[in-house]
């Protein structure tokens, strides 16, 4: 057992302990500071993982028998969930005056939420993937209906534990009954063995049910019903964390487990995939317009956004169905060198909504008018963000979505489905603009100002839009060496 391998995930939980002790003697009124604090402590941790064993010696190593892995991939998402846990801790300090009480709780619970988004980036077993999920759901069912004095709360929390327990069971059925036929709980293993049972039907009914249970956490059709009513009622630095965060955790599971386990069956639902990519994309788009709430509205263009992360995966499936090994992983990269992108334009998004909503009963739309008036910065980055979401240069989304649209146009001489599901990304872009753009035109154009005040900004804050902001812009103008960590990080599927 190779525990120094775990240092990352320990430091994380003991963090999260100590947050909760610290609790006991603080005074109530420099318990906010906690957040800076874990806040700080997280950046350390993302900045020592470029020189610590996370980078050199460990990577290719695995602990517990193999159910816990130490690779480029793991090592890529552990980086993206830290620094994604440092932004939305600094959120939350700026939210905190809005909870009544418990506010070191909600800390500790948003840092083992990250614990086990840490240890779902290393899982190759599924003993590991399903813990790892459920710590990373049960924190959330809290972290979700944590205002309790707030109906829209309660409500996003019951659909959320209620929907989320109905994925659970699908996913530890499907594991069930692929262990029954297959006799593997670790994904290598598995992987020497699933072609043998592409053609059983117990099997099959097994990847589709687990399946169904990672679909739920990444929000694709048809188990995104969820999302929109959990983003609107759950405090906002929840939803922010759910949106990155539990997205990208759903999605480093769901490409390990089809390219590392089952590649040979993966190969063969090419099509499937293409499907469920086109239908989450306009489902997304289509639903998003008649939004006024921009939580809500920021629901379903997740769901979009689900869908276009799913462009790189199809094109991966359809690659190895082509027998197309040494461009095998431009679907993959694409997907991780975008989730990078809306790591920050998500953040930054929610950033401004906890500053310019907080002192307003709603969160529609309409509470942006005069926006640049009050805050000219804040106006810029929602807009910016806004602009990198719909993928128009010179901003992270645009590269982005060029990556995975050339990664899927690549496939198509060999599957022309991949053609159509290209032309589907491209209208629910174009759809994308509308809505928008509507949030730019509130912000800049709208004269009904519900508030006239300025937005004061302390500079923790200022620190973080600005890090959002320098993220975005980075990534769209000098996006290589993102791209090639990403390239580097997929090549343990193509083994």
């Amino acid at each position: 057992m190779n525990l120094s391998l775990m240092s990352l995930e320990i430091a994380v939980v003991a963090l999260g302990l100590l947050v909760l002790l610290a609790d006991l003697w603080l005074p109530v009124e420099r318990k906010r500071m906690l957040g800076y604090a874990a806040a700080a402590v997280l950046a350390v941790l993302f900045l020592n993982s470029f020189t610590s064993h996370c980078s050199c010696a460990a990577i290719g190593e695995s602990a517990f028998g193999g159910m816990f892995v130490q690779d480029g991939l793991s090592v890529f998402f552990k980086r993206l969930f830290l620094l994604a846990g440092a932004l939305v801790l600094m959120l939350t300090v700026e939210f905190s005056d809005r909870v009544a009480a418990g506010i070191a709780e909600y800390y500790s619970l948003i840092i083992f939420a990250l614990a086990g988004m840490l240890f779902a980036a290393s899982s190759n077993d599924f003993a590991m993937l399903f813990v790892s999920i459920e710590l990373i759901t049960i924190t959330f069912y809290v972290l979700t209906s944590f205002t309790r004095g707030k109906v829209a709360a309660l409500e996003a929390g019951v659909k959320y534990l209620i929907l989320g327990a109905l994925s659970s069971a699908f996913m530890i059925y499907g594991i069930a009954l692929v262990w029954g036929t297959t006799g593997k709980f670790n994904f290598n293993e598995l992987a020497m063995v699933a072609g043998n049972f592409a053609g059983n039907k117990l099997f099959l009914f097994g990847v589709l049910f687990i399946l169904v249970g990672l679909g739920f956490k990444i929000a694709a059709f048809p188990f995104q019903i969820w999302t929109p009513d959990v983003y609107q009622g759950a405090p906002t630095p929840t939803t922010a964390f759910l949106a990155i965060g539990s997205k990208a955790a759903g999605f480093v599971l769901l490409v390990r487990f089809l390219f590392s386990a089952i590649p040979e069956v993966t190969a063969q639902w090419a099509n499937l995939l293409i499907v469920i990519s086109a239908v989450t994309i306009l489902y997304g788009n289509l639903c998003a317009i008649p939004q006024r709430n921009l939580k809500r509205l920021l629901g379903y263009s997740s769901i979009a956004h689900a869908g276009y992360l799913l462009l790189g995966v199809a094109a991966l499936a359809g690659a190895i169905a082509n027998g197309q090994s040494p461009t095998a992983n431009a679907g993959a990269a694409a997907v991780l060198y975008y989730l990078a992108g809306y790591l920050f334009t998500t953040v930054a998004a929610f950033a401004v909504i906890v500053l310019v909503m907080r002192h307003l009963d709603s969160e529609d739309v309409s509470g942006l008018a005069g926006l640049h008036q009050r805050s000219p910065l804040l106006a810029a980055t929602l807009t910016l963000a806004m602009v990198s979401l719909a993928g128009i240069p010179p901003l992270a989304g645009f590269f982005g979505k060029f990556l995975l649209l050339k990664a899927v146009i690549e496939q198509g001489a060999a599957n022309p489905g991949f053609y159509c599901l290209a032309f589907t990304a491209l209208v629910g872009v174009v759809i994308s603009f509308y809505y928008y753009f509507g949030v730019i035109r509130a912000i800049y154009w709208s004269k009904d100002a519900a508030e006239s005040s300025p937005i004061p900004l302390s500079w923790p804050m200022k620190l973080s839009v600005a890090a959002c902001v320098t993220g975005m812009f980075y990534l769209g103008l000098f996006p290589g060496a993102v791209v090639n960590a990403a390239a580097q990080a997929t090549r343990v599927l193509l083994h």
